[in-house]
């Protein structure tokens, strides 16, 4: 901890532990003691720690080819573009490094596809962003946030062309939409995350992709953090049933090994980038490739999509138990293993302390604003462990 304070930026602000190894759903500090991860990285070891085919396929790979860049072609990315198209039904796929490069793709693709497919005017193209939005923290991503943390003090922003509306109100992205003919997408998260595991009603998304059906507009569907089955289903869009036209992956397509990260959409939409116009040198090189499509046959074979569904389910109800003994928690809610606990805004213990009594009880979780604490567990967990799980969690509760 020191020598990160001493040497490191300080741009984040960890729990006071400090990690050592990781299996399943447990973590292990240099101090020999273990803890239940009820964060997951954020939701990109979605698989567990060190999930044993996973490391067995980045081992082989490793030793074979690494990174040629895309000057080359290897017998590793075609295998792994087929993979993910055929699995997520679209036609072509763009492989990148980061989550927020996903993001930054994304828009330049849907800016080029409105220039040269909706004929919007040159450096016109708008993109319609939702308060309380968080894809990264690149200036793209800073200028699209409405979160003074993100954006105060690193701008300016002028030339983005973002504009935000309300999350989770219809009448607002449709007068945006109304009002200005050279929009060329609305990007948003099926549930926000960092906002609290904010989860919008029941269609949203549809009638939101049935606004940009009307208004000739592409929906980009962020499922960095929901997507690959932390919210019960193996895309949280199933949910409303829609298939964006943009899709957004990222975090659990390595399963934690390795930063690695998707945009899908079809061909009238992705062709229109031409050699040279975007690129990575990391992106979807051959150890990527080979970790990604492992990742992919753990999650949809060992049926963690499944787990997480009813796993989510019995910690949601839980929590709701404890919820009824605990007047200051405002709110519990989730979708799958993405779950969150709310306190009361002038409730005076704040959610980083609690995260602390919890890492001494032996779950660590972080909070998400000054209230509320988001567990997403990793999705191998089992009913035992989320009853164990829920008990701690109580405990923790039970002093205030």
């Amino acid at each position: 901890m020191k020598l990160e304070h001493d040497y490191g930026c300080h741009n984040y602000h960890p729990l006071p532990v400090v990690l050592a190894s990781g299996s399943g759903i447990y973590v292990t500090d240099v101090e020999g003691k273990k803890y239940v991860d009820f964060l997951a990285a954020y939701s990109a070891v979605n698989q567990g720690h060190c999930h044993p085919k996973i490391q067995k396929a980045m081992s082989q790979q490793m030793k074979l080819l690494t990174l040629t860049s895309r000057a080359f072609y290897t017998n590793q990315l075609g295998l792994t573009e087929k993979y993910l198209c055929e699995l997520f039904k679209y036609e072509k796929v763009l492989m990148m490094n980061s989550g927020v490069e996903a993001g930054e793709s994304a828009i330049k693709i849907a800016r080029r596809w409105a220039y040269d497919v909706k004929k919007v005017p040159d450096n016109h193209a708008k993109v319609i962003f939702a308060k309380g939005n968080f894809w990264g923290r690149t200036i793209a991503a800073c200028g699209s946030s409405d979160d003074p943390e993100r954006y105060a003090r690193f701008g300016p922003f002028g030339g983005l062309n973002f504009t935000l509306v309300e999350y989770n109100d219809l009448n607002a992205l449709k007068q945006e939409l109304e009002s200005d003919k050279n929009v060329a997408a609305v990007m948003l998260e099926p549930i926000q995350g960092e906002r609290g595991v904010y989860i919008p009603a029941p269609g949203y998304m549809k009638q939101v992709k049935e606004l940009c059906q009307k208004h000739n507009v592409l929906l980009i569907a962020d499922e960095i953090q929901t997507g690959l089955g932390r919210t019960g289903k193996l895309l949280a869009c199933e949910y409303d049933g829609v298939k964006p036209d943009i899709l957004l992956l990222g975090k659990a397509l390595s399963g934690g090994f390795y930063p690695v990260s998707a945009v899908l959409c079809d061909n009238h939409i992705m062709l229109n980038i031409k050699p040279g116009e975007h690129g990575s040198t990391y992106g979807g090189n051959a150890l990527a490739c080979a970790v990604t499509r492992t990742a992919l046959d753990v999650l949809v074979g060992e049926k963690m999509v499944e787990n997480s569904y009813k796993m989510g389910e019995l910690l949601l109800k839980g929590l709701k138990e404890i919820a009824t003994k605990r007047p200051f928690i405002r709110e519990t809610r989730g979708r799958g293993l993405m779950c969150a606990v709310e306190m009361f805004e002038d409730f005076k213990t704040s959610a980083w302390d609690i995260c602390l009594q919890l890492k001494d009880l032996g779950i660590l979780a972080k909070p998400t604003h000054s209230n509320i604490i988001r567990m997403t567990p990793p999705l191998v967990i089992k009913k035992s462990e989320v009853e164990k799980c829920v008990e701690i969690i109580g405990k923790a509760l039970a002093k205030y």
